[in-house]
């Protein structure tokens, strides 16, 4: 049956509204802008939560002490980012989509500029503790009303044929990230003292993720806010949902939704923050050049990440993410003792390491979205979103971390091994849900 073309998706293929037409590739650099920075601001964090916090903040621990205490104020953000989709969902209710983004983006700046003015432990004491706390939980609540529906409305006009293609899209944004933030940081502690690092040279990423968001700030503005755009919104419904009624109508899905990406989210931080805060700790290799080696590995994520796109509409999302999760899980019984072999293992690690993230973070984030009635689509995307990085990622170089120093490196794989158990059991509840669904259907 022919399915009858409103005018805003008319505008989708026209070019009647010259600079506002609203195509998926205007819609994926968007995305693109938007995700990139707020990985920047994530990353930038990450490392110095590894290399400066432990001194700054927690001069009177040891290294080991203080870069624990220093990731459980990371995992604060995690926690606080539902509690900012709930606050923010109800201002896009209230007031829209701009008002929305501006607050959103405008309290992420405000706590990422203000982490370059942080004083350490040794100026204000225990209070220093307490400001890195604040600005990390304000980051959390930012992040969770930060979510624009670009990458809905994008996976909605995406061709059916391409949908895994333009799924990795917005998965872009992290690898992106991490070479910009590792870079600035690799630049200034490799060519400050290390006196200037810890005292000034630290800050400078922070001033630069500020930059970033004003940016991208005015970049999503751009396109949320035209006619064409809050057309498309109105009629695909991705609008905010009451929260309540949300949970209540798609708890199950968002749960699977959750738990479907827990295998990439927990590879995530095992290639990125854990394996910096491992070779910082406890090798003579110097932090700059394990950046370096984390630029280089990201740039392969990149490439897999797009490979994602393509193997995806050949096979099946669901498919290559068991797939995937398979492969991680093999991955997790070997790949972490390389960390102590040297410059030859670290990279060894950490460039299969981000060939196996790419592939699965790069159709993560819609496994089980597309089982979102259109009306809850926007929030229910959301609250998944947030949940998947609670449970995946946001204790992650914690409890790698504890298990490594405890244990030996080779355990912290069994945080790897159970993102993986989750993954697969989370995709196999959804096939036979949704055969369920269809069951009913007949």
């Amino acid at each position: 049956m022919a399915t009858a073309q409103t005018p805003a998706m008319a505008d989708l293929h026209s070019g009647e509204h010259g600079h506002d037409q609203a195509s998926p590739g205007e819609i994926a650099i968007g995305v693109i802008i938007g995700r990139t920075s707020e990985f920047f601001d994530f990353f930038v964090f990450a490392i110095a939560s590894v290399i400066v916090f432990p001194r700054l903040v927690f001069p009177f621990a040891s290294e080991l002490t203080g870069t624990l205490y220093s990731f459980m104020i990371f995992a604060l953000a995690f926690m606080a980012r539902p509690i900012g989709t709930v606050i923010f969902m109800t201002v896009d209710r209230a007031y829209g989509k701009t008002a929305k983004l501006i607050s959103a983006l405008f309290l992420l700046g405000t706590a990422t500029v203000a982490l370059a003015f942080l004083p350490g432990y040794h100026e204000i004491g225990v209070a220093a503790i307490w400001l890195l706390a604040l600005a990390r939980l304000a980051q959390g609540l930012a992040w969770g009303g930060a979510w624009d529906g670009l990458a809905s409305l994008l996976a909605l006009n995406a061709p059916p044929s391409k949908r895994g293609w333009y799924a990795m899209v917005p998965q872009l944004g992290a690898p992106l990230g991490l070479i910009v933030a590792s870079a600035l940081f690799a630049y200034f502690a490799g060519n400050l003292s290390a006196d200037d690092f810890f005292d000034w040279g630290w800050r400078y990423p922070f001033f630069v993720a500020f930059a970033i968001n004003v940016v991208a700030l005015f970049a999503r503005l751009r396109m949320v806010t035209t006619e064409e755009y809050s057309s498309l919104f109105e009629t695909r419904e991705l609008q905010p949902a009451r929260i309540s009624d949300t949970v209540a109508r798609e708890g199950q899905n968002i749960m699977l939704g959750a738990f479907a990406p827990l295998a990439s989210f927990a590879l995530f931080h095992m290639v990125t923050v854990f394996p910096l805060s491992w070779v910082f700790l406890f090798t003579r290799e110097s932090p700059v050049r394990f950046l370096i080696i984390e630029i280089v590995a990201a740039v392969f994520g990149v490439v897999a990440i797009v490979l994602s796109g393509i193997i995806a509409d050949r096979v099946g999302r669901k498919s290559l993410l068991m797939g995937s999760a398979i492969a991680i899980a093999i991955y997790s019984g070997f790949a972490p003792q390389l960390l102590d072999a040297g410059a030859f293992g670290e990279t060894i690690y950490m460039v299969i390491g981000f060939i196996l993230l790419g592939l699965s973070f790069g159709q993560s984030s819609g496994a089980i979205a597309s089982n979102f009635k259109q009306t809850y689509r926007y929030t229910a995307s959301a609250l998944t979103s947030d949940m998947a990085w609670l449970f995946g990622a946001g204790f992650a170089p914690l409890v790698a971390l504890l298990l490594a120093t405890n244990l030996g490196v080779i355990a912290s794989g069994a945080y790897l091994l159970s993102g993986a158990f989750w993954t697969l059991l989370a995709l196999w509840l959804s096939g036979q849900r949704e055969a369920g669904d269809m069951d009913a259907g007949r």
